[in-house]
């Protein structure tokens, strides 16, 4: 069966053990962050943790060595994470979570079939996905993290694509954010993204098509 995104909630700030939990298991995961460069002693109590026998480090993948210099991935929503997998592990993972037999505590977000009325693990569509870790991952400054609960505070304008830049390709709706017209990339029902201002010379306006 094929696999598709899914998003699990991870209680107590355990998010990158169950991050590299999955990892071990071999599934694709995503953990909204963005990098912090480490100085003083926080850097060097970093670099005495990263020195430690593997089996003492475990949730040390929030830690990201380049050269001399030590990054520390901070969780936008501390718990949220996304995982790809076919829909019978992704329902396996729910009964664990369920029967505690997991490492970690949480649970798998779910939806009501319109169909059958029943409870079911809520796919999240390729697209959203690929658009968002795209400008998550980009490098750019001046990106604003939004739940989903404020996104409906700002009215919703044109839907675009970028076509030139460090975000070329990425697909959203321009918005009026902190006064300023910027590009909003979500994922529906859980977590949105704001760019800085993208020139309107640089975007081009496309129709809304079903992402399902």
């Amino acid at each position: 069966m094929a696999s598709r995104w899914y998003a699990l909630k991870i209680f107590y700030n355990k998010v990158f053990e169950m991050e590299e939990y999955l990892h071990s298991k071999g599934f694709e995961c995503f953990v909204p962050t963005v990098r912090v460069e480490l100085k003083g002693e926080d850097f060097f109590k970093a670099r005495r943790r990263l020195a430690l026998a593997d089996e003492d480090r475990r949730g040390d993948n929030r830690f990201i060595v380049e050269g001399p210099k030590i990054f520390r991935r901070r969780t936008i929503v501390s718990s949220l994470l996304f995982v790809r997998m076919g829909e019978e592990n992704i329902r396996r993972l729910g009964e664990e979570f369920w029967n505690k037999t997991l490492p970690v505590s949480g649970f798998v977000y779910t939806r009501i079939n319109p169909k059958t009325g029943r409870k079911e693990p809520q796919v999240i569509p390729d697209r959203q996905m690929d658009i968002f870790m795209m400008v998550v991952n980009s490098g750019v400054t001046g990106l604003d993290f939004f739940s989903e609960e404020k996104i409906v505070n700002y009215a919703e304008g044109d839907r675009v694509r970028v076509l030139r830049g460090p975000l070329k390709g990425a697909e959203g709706y321009i918005k009026r954010i902190k006064k300023d017209r910027r590009l909003l990339v979500s994922v529906r029902g859980f977590i949105a993204v704001a760019t800085c201002f993208i020139p309107f010379e640089d975007l081009e306006k496309i129709e809304v098509e079903d992402e399902e």
